[in-house]
This record gives C-alpha cells, sequence and structure tokens, in this order.
C-alpha cells in the first residue's frame, strides 16, 4: 500500500495543533510531520518537557486539553504520536540539530535518528 502524501493541508493543520500547545503552556520541544516504517501513514510527532512524562495517556490528555481549548475541531485532529524527551528518537534530533538557529521547513529522510528510521520528515522544530 502506497503511503498518503503529506500535502499543504497537513502541514497547515500541523501548525495549528503546535500553535494550540504553544497557547497552553506546553510548547513542544520537538515537532515534526514523520514517515516512520512502524506505521502505515504520516504521524505528527510531538515531544514537550511541558507534557506530562509519566503516562503518554495523561500526555496525550493535556494534548487534547489544548486543542480543546483552542476549538480546534475533531475532525481535523492529526494522528499525533506524542514521545518521551528521554526516548532514542528525540535524544538523537535533539543532539543532531542542537545548533542549527532554525530548523522549520528542513526536510529528513533516508537515516535512523536513535532506534527510529526516519523515511520521511517535515520539521517544525526541534530545539
Amino acid at each position: 500500500m502506497d503511503t498518503p502524501t503529506l500535502v499543504n493541508f497537513d502541514i497547515e493543520n500541523g501548525q495549528k495543533v503546535i500553535d494550540a500547545l504553544d497557547t497552553d503552556g506546553k510548547t513542544p520541544n520537538v515537532a515534526l510531520w514523520a514517515k516512520i516504517p512502524d506505521y502505515e501513514s504520516w504521524r505528527l510527532v510531538i515531544a514537550s518537557d511541558r507534557l506530562d512524562q509519566s503516562s503518554s495517556t495523561l500526555g496525550y490528555t493535556e494534548i487534547n486539553q489544548a486543542l480543546n481549548k483552542a476549538g480546534f475541531p475533531l475532525h481535523r485532529k492529526p494522528t499525533i504520536s506524542l514521545r518521551s524527551m528521554d526516548k532514542p528518537f528525540i535524544q538523537a534530533l535533539r543532539s543532531t540539530f542542537a545548533s542549527a538557529s532554525d530548523t522549520y521547513g528542513m526536510r529528513l529522510g533516508g537515516q535512523m535518528f536513535g532506534d527510529k528510521y526516519l523515511e520521511d520528515a517535515f520539521v517544525y522544530r526541534i530545539r
């Protein structure tokens, strides 16, 4: 099965999710659309030291609360993959791009980051 193409609507929609998290004080340290072989479709990968790291359920609850506060329509909510800050994938991304002043719009792919192979990605931020 072919992977759907990431289109402008997806990129704009992902930005709205990030804006809602920023407004709610849950600012992501890492935010990117990623195509990872573990999944058939793109995922909006979010990692934030301001989201509860003790359980993914609590972190997803905080994301949903931020989206609800922002009036984000349920039918537009993308598939989000919440990653904790201590995961090798997130640590490798942050280490690799630590010195980059602006990562918005970077395209990544065809390489390993920590324990994940990244087929393709559109980056909003890596800090």
